[in-house]
């Protein structure tokens, strides 16, 4: 996922508060909950189900389709995600605080897939990507640690033998910030900075074996979670179009 992986989470908690402002606005204009077959209550639903809609498809084709490659597959990612809490959010409100029926079908399912795609998106961002949001692979992975600990390796040849001692038992650690503190300011002058590189490297080096570690693990998690979360999505948009045809009927064809 992109660096800031909560900012599409910000965008859809700022878009529902938005829309909540507006549905309080519209209530009290009009002295009542907007029921869904009026305008209001209709054009939530529509442009809901239209989002919910696209938050299945659009970056599903992004990220299997090589023809369809505009744009960052992050950026599609954080447009799933928003469009994922927003489309919900805006169904919810159609529904006009009823759940009986069809329509509470659908709105439990609706529930239920919000939720499966929390949990996925956590599952998600245990993978390993690259600034693109592409998944790397072991082999990948393989290849960059071997960088890694080249480049580990060139730095540490660099220092004197008495500071590389020093710092052996601080590479299963580089994140013990005191250590690394202390490490530095007993060195000589020209190794100091040289450690902070072999710091950097360690650091490195360590986040790739975590994820290498983290991989299968995630695959298979994420794997599950496609076997429990197509099928709940299959079911919502099933039920979201005989509920659309029947609404669509009932309240058009036989006025």
């Amino acid at each position: 996922m992109a660096r800031n992986d909560s900012r599409p989470l910000w965008i859809a908690l700022a878009a529902i508060l938005a829309l909540s402002v507006l549905y309080l606005w519209v209530t009290v204009v009009i002295g009542s909950i907007p029921a869904a077959s009026e305008f209001f209550g209709h054009s939530l639903g529509v442009i809901g189900f239209l989002l919910m809609v696209s938050t299945e498809t659009l970056y599903s084709i992004r990220k299997r389709s090589p023809r369809f490659n505009v744009g960052r597959l992050s950026i599609w990612l954080e447009f799933h995600i928003v469009t994922g809490l927003v489309g919900p959010f805006m169904v919810l409100l159609h529904s006009a605080w009823k759940f009986n029926g069809l329509a509470g079908v659908v709105l439990l399912l609706t529930v239920l897939i919000v939720l499966s795609g929390f949990v996925g998106r956590y599952i998600y961002t245990a993978l390993p990507r690259t600034a693109d949001g592409l998944v790397l692979e072991a082999e990948t992975l393989k290849a960059l640690m071997t960088d890694a600990q080249a480049r580990l390796d060139a730095v540490l040849g660099q220092v004197d033998e008495r500071t590389r001692r020093s710092v052996q038992v601080l590479l299963g650690r580089p994140r013990a910030r005191l250590g690394w503190l202390l490490a530095r300011r007993a060195a000589p002058g020209a190794a100091r900075p040289l450690l902070r590189q072999v710091q950097d490297a360690a650091l490195r080096l360590t986040a790739l074996r975590r994820q290498h570690r983290l991989l299968a693990a995630a695959r298979r998690a994420l794997a599950l979670w496609h076997a429990v979360h197509v099928p709940i999505g299959l079911a919502l948009f099933t039920t979201a179009s005989v509920h659309i045809v029947a609404a669509f009927y009932y309240a058009t064809m036989l006025r």
